[in-house]
C-alpha cells in the first residue's frame, strides 16, 4: 500500500463504488477459472486482478482501439499466444482460452523484466515504451518510472489500480460490496458440422437467435469455421433438441404412381439456393408468403440469401407434370 494504490482504493469504494461492485459481482464466475490458470503455470493468483482492470470482467469487452476480451488483446498478440483471430473465429472472447494466453504473456513479460509490477505495465504499455522508460531513467523500478515521463498516465495508473482491485478482491466484504454473483445462463456445448449456420440452427430449434449468438461471440460471423467440427454452447437442456435439428432427414423417394410429384429439394421442407434465387421467388415456388419464408428461417431485415444456404419451405405446392393430352383435374 502506498498513497497511489491508497488513491485507487479511496476511489474505487466512493466515486466508482457502483461499477466496481459489478465488477466484483462479475469475478464470482471467473477467478476460479483463472486461479486454476495461473496455478497451473506456476504464477501468482493476484494476477487474476489484472483482468478486472483491463475489462471488469466482462468477456466480451472491446475497447475503443479494438483490444477485446476479458484480458483485452490485441490481434497480432493474441495470435502470437496461440489465439485463433481470423474472419470466422475471435478466441479473444474465450474467457479459458484467453485467460491460457495471457498467463503465457505476463510471464514471458515477468522473464523479461524481473517485476510484476513492470511486468504489468508492460502488459498495457507494450515492450518498447517500458524498455525506452528504463533507458531514459536507469531505473528498473516500476514506481521510479511512474514519477517519470515516460510513461502515459494510463500506464502509471494501471499498476496501482490493479494493487487496489487486489486489495479489494481479497476480501470485498469488508468494503461492503455485494458478493453475489451476476445471473449467468446456465449452458452446454454440442458438436456441429463445420460452417453451421446459427440463423439456421434457431430457426429449426426454437433457440432465439440472439441467445445463441450471445452465448457463441467468438463466432464473429454467426457461422461456424469450414473445415472442422465446432462445439457450440447452447442453453442447458436443449442438446437433445439442437441433435435431432442437425440429423440429416432421409431423402423422399420418388414414386411412379400417377398423380401430381411434388418437387423436393435437399430433404422434406428445404429449399437449397441457387444462384438468381430471391426470398420472393422461393415463396412463390412453394405456394407461401414471403414473410412466411422470412419467419421460418430467423432472417433479419437486409439479410441477404446466398447460393448453397439451405432455406425453410414448410408448404409445399405440387407440381403438374402432364402426360399428352391426359392432365390432372
Amino acid at each position: 500500500m502506498n498513497s497511489q494504490v491508497k488513491y485507487f482504493v479511496d476511489r474505487f469504494t466512493t466515486s466508482r463504488r457502483d461499477v466496481v461492485g459489478l465488477w466484483v459481482r462479475r469475478s464470482g464466475h471467473y477467478l476460479g477459472m483463472i486461479c486454476d490458470v495461473l496455478r497451473a503455470k506456476g504464477l501468482p493468483e493476484d494476477l487474476a486482478f489484472t483482468a478486472m482492470i483491463e475489462s471488469g470482467f466482462n468477456p466480451t469487452a472491446v475497447s475503443r482501439v479494438g483490444a477485446k476480451g476479458l484480458w483485452q488483446f490485441m490481434a497480432p498478440t493474441a495470435r502470437l499466444y496461440g489465439l485463433r483471430v481470423d474472419r470466422w473465429v475471435d478466441e479473444r472472447l474465450d474467457p479459458e482460452k484467453s485467460t491460457v494466453a495471457a498467463a503465457g504473456y505476463l510471464n514471458d513479460l515477468y522473464v523479461r523484466y524481473g517485476t510484476w509490477e513492470l511486468a504489468q505495465a508492460a502488459y498495457n504499455a507494450g515492450e518498447v515504451k517500458i524498455d525506452r522508460a528504463i533507458r531514459r531513467t536507469g531505473s528498473t523500478d516500476f514506481w521510479d518510472l511512474s514519477r517519470s515521463k515516460y510513461l502515459r498516465r494510463e500506464t502509471k495508473d494501471f499498476v496501482p489500480a490493479i494493487q487496489a482491485a487486489m486489495v479489494i478482491g481479497r476480501d470485498p466484504g469488508q468494503y461492503g460490496f455485494d458478493t453475489s454473483p451476476v445471473a449467468m445462463p446456465d449452458v452446454e456445448r454440442v458438436t456441429v458440422p463445420a460452417s453451421t449456420d446459427l440463423r439456421k440452427l434457431a430457426a429449426t430449434t426454437g433457440i432465439p437467435l440472439q441467445t445463441l449468438r450471445s452465448l457463441n461471440p467468438v463466432l464473429i460471423r454467426g457461422v461456424t469455421p469450414p473445415g472442422r467440427t465446432w462445439d457450440v454452447r447452447v442453453p442447458n437442456g436443449s442438446r437433445e433438441t439442437v441433435g435431432a435439428a442437425l440429423t440429416p432427414r432421409p431423402k423422399v423417394a420418388a414414386t411412379a404412381a400417377a398423380g401430381p410429384t411434388v418437387r423436393r429439394a435437399a430433404g422434406a421442407g428445404i429449399h437449397v439456393v441457387r444462384a438468381r434465387d430471391t426470398v420472393s421467388s422461393i415463396a412463390k415456388l412453394y405456394g407461401v408468403s414471403t414473410s412466411d419464408v422470412v419467419r421460418w428461417n430467423n432472417l433479419e431485415n437486409g439479410d441477404a440469401i446466398r447460393p448453397g444456404d439451405r432455406l425453410r419451405v414448410t408448404s409445399l405446392r405440387p407440381t403438374v407434370e402432364l402426360d399428352g393430352q391426359g392432365g390432372f383435374r
